[in-house]
This record gives C-alpha cells, sequence and structure tokens, in this order.
C-alpha cells in the first residue's frame, strides 16, 4: 500500500551533508541541506569573511552541441550571444511570448558546446523548451551525471589555487576546463552571493572527494540554503519562483541591462518571445517596478506581505525578505507600483496584525566583490 511519501533525490554529497551534521530539508525535489552545526548565521558570515562551499548539484546543467548553437539560443532570449567568446559567459533569461521569464539561467560558450546552467525546479520544463525549440538543429541533452559545487568568498581563489593554481587567472564571468588528479572539472568564476567566487561542474563519482578537498583548509566550511538565500538577498539577486516568474519581464525585475536593444540588435534578432512587449516597457515604462525594501521593524517582514500607500491602497508586495547579517537588520525585495519606486518613498506594511513602516531603498543591499 502508498505511504504518499514522495521519494526525495539525493545529491552524490549527502553522505557528507549528514556526517556534517546538516538539518535536511525538501528542496525542488532534492533532499538537500538548509544548514549545518554552526547554524545560518555563521555559515553567512563565514562566506562574506572568508569561504562557503555549498552543494548546488540539484540544480540543471544543460549541453547544446551544433555549429550554430550560440546563435540558435540568441532567438529565445533579450540579450547577445552570438559573439560570447571562448569560455566566457553571461545571465540572462529564457522569455514567453508574453514577455515573462521561463527562468534566468547561466550561458557559457565552452568549445565544441553551449553548456547552460538553470534552476532546480525549472530543469525539466526548459530541457523540454530547448529540444522543442531547438532540437532540430542542435543536440540538446541533460548533464544528469555531473555535480555542481558553488566556492564563494573572498578566501575561494586562494583555496582553490592550492589545487588548481591556473584559477587565479579567471575573471568574473569567465571559466576553463581544468585537470586535477585525473578528474575534469569545468570552472566558472561566477556565483550568486555577490561575493567573489567559483561554480565547478565534475563527476558525480568525484564530487564528494574533491569537495573534501576544499574542506581541508580553515578558511572554508560547508553552507546551505538558508545562507544561500540570505547572501543572495543581500546581493539584491532574484529568485526564481519568488521575485521573477513567467508572469514577470525582465524590464519589470529591473534586468533591463541583460536586454540588448542596439540597432545592430534589432537587426539581427527583433523576434524572441515578447520582444514587441518587453521593447514597448523599456519605451514607456512599466506599472510596476522590482525595488529593495528596508523595513522599519526588528522582525523580518515575509514574501506575500502586501505594501501600502498612504491611503492604505495596496500598492505592491514583497517577495522576498529576512534577516541581514551583514547589515544586522531585516532586508526585503517586491514589487511596488511604478509611482513609488524611488529611494527614500516611505510605504506601509500590514503584518502579524498590525501597520509596519517600510522604505523604498536602492540594490543591492551590499555591495558586490566580483573579481574584474
Amino acid at each position: 500500500m502508498s505511504t504518499g511519501r514522495i521519494e526525495l533525490n539525493k545529491t552524490p554529497l549527502h553522505a557528507l551533508h549528514l556526517e556534517q551534521g546538516a538539518r535536511m530539508v525538501p528542496f525542488a525535489g532534492y533532499e538537500l541541506p538548509v544548514q549545518y552545526r554552526g547554524g545560518i548565521l555563521q555559515e553567512h558570515k563565514h562566506t562574506r569573511c572568508q569561504a562557503g562551499l555549498f552543494d548546488i548539484s540539484h540544480m540543471g546543467q544543460i549541453r547544446i552541441t551544433g555549429d550554430i548553437a550560440l546563435s540558435a539560443l540568441e532567438n529565445l532570449v533579450p540579450g547577445r550571444l552570438a559573439d560570447l567568446s571562448l569560455f566566457r559567459q553571461k545571465y540572462t533569461v529564457l522569455t514567453n511570448p508574453e514577455g515573462g521569464i521561463i527562468d534566468d539561467v547561466m550561458v557559457m560558450h565552452a568549445g565544441d558546446h553551449v553548456r547552460l546552467v538553470v534552476n532546480a525546479a525549472c530543469k525539466h520544463k526548459v530541457l523540454a523548451y530547448l529540444q522543442n525549440s531547438l532540437g532540430h538543429r542542435c543536440e540538446i541533452q541533460m548533464l544528469a551525471s555531473e555535480s555542481l559545487l558553488a566556492l564563494q568568498g573572498p578566501a575561494a581563489a586562494m583555496n582553490l589555487a592550492r589545487y588548481i593554481p591556473a584559477v587565479s587567472e579567471l575573471t568574473f564571468m569567465s571559466a576553463g576546463k581544468f585537470i586535477f588528479n585525473g578528474i575534469e572539472l569545468t570552472i566558472s568564476r561566477s556565483g550568486y552571493t555577490g561575493e567573489d567566487g567559483f561554480e565547478l561542474s565534475l563527476s558525480d563519482n568525484c564530487a564528494e572527494d574533491f569537495a573534501r578537498l576544499l574542506l581541508k583548509g580553515d578558511e572554508v566550511t560547508l553552507a546551505g540554503l538558508g545562507a544561500r538565500d540570505s547572501l543572495r538577498l543581500e546581493a539584491g539577486l532574484c529568485l526564481y519562483g519568488q521575485d521573477i516568474d513567467s508572469t514577470t519581464t525582465p524590464v519589470e525585475a529591473g534586468l533591463h541591462w541583460l536586454i540588448a536593444e542596439s540597432s545592430q540588435w534589432k537587426c539581427k534578432n527583433a523576434d524572441y518571445p515578447g520582444a514587441d512587449i518587453i521593447r514597448e516597457q523599456l519605451r514607456s515604462g512599466t506599472g510596476r517596478r522590482r525595488v529593495g525594501l528596508i523595513p522599519q521593524s526588528r522582525a523580518p517582514l515575509r514574501a506575500g506581505t502586501g505594501l501600502l500607500n498612504d491611503r492604505q491602497e495596496q500598492i505592491g508586495v514583497i517577495t522576498s525578505g529576512g534577516y541581514s547579517p551583514t547589515l544586522e537588520k531585516p532586508i526585503a525585495m517586491g514589487y511596488v507600483s511604478s509611482d513609488y519606486i524611488q529611494p527614500g518613498t516611505s510605504l506601509g506594511a500590514f503584518a502579524r496584525g498590525k501597520e509596519f513602516r517600510i522604505a523604498v531603498v536602492a540594490l543591492p543591499f551590499v555591495a558586490h566583490r566580483y573579481c574584474h
């Protein structure tokens, strides 16, 4: 008889997580660590000061092979890809016909193929979408046997360079293929914490050994989903499914910088999904925009909290909220009507049976420290 329980996937580092005292939770169909013995606050601060190691193997890695892979993929995103140089990568979004975001992705020119990193909850949807859109021109496959680790923080480069010295030559959003003791790794200097750091793709059967190697340094600690969320919120980075989704355009989300609108681009690609809607928003503006928010309360205000103007009309909503260990106060992001996006604007927020004041601020909350 069925118990009704859903069997969760496990990453190749599952045993290491348990050994290190992780509290495991369900996330995007996986059993993943939300925190370890030291707690989220310690993991967050350690990453900002030294280095945190995150298991992000639940995310999707997709390989697109074909002579026209980059130019074909360019037809599905609102930015330039065809001129991406070897072992460089870009952050972009796949859009739908309404201009909404199917997923936010990292795209790498990896030589004989294009490599995408996509969100865990979206990976099967994105794979099917790419196969349907590009499968007649390119070979598309999920790299189901490759793990993904993120080493983030100011000590990340020093730690990784002990074993692979050449990574020191990488700059933000550059990548390369490396060999260490027979282990093949694709490493990019990137991440989603606002800190300098690296994302490392390697075979599942090597992932645990390599993670243990990185953890030998006192400057590296394991960090879970909790710290990853608080770090990306401080950095003003979107979480798919909360801050952006299929109903959100990149202009509304404040991601207009990834949209290519040169005259040359218009000649080459005017027809990516939702292009007319997005182009009109660039010209005329949008009804709402994503903003940073600082609650004037000691307790964080969470996603779903409505935002009010002085007439008690709801003009927005919080999409991500939590405590900032770096600033030692609550922070949040959300969407407000375009009349209220100016930093310094004071709004109301109704939560826990009473009203709080909340101020609009510029993003990010904590400055990025990428290695350019």
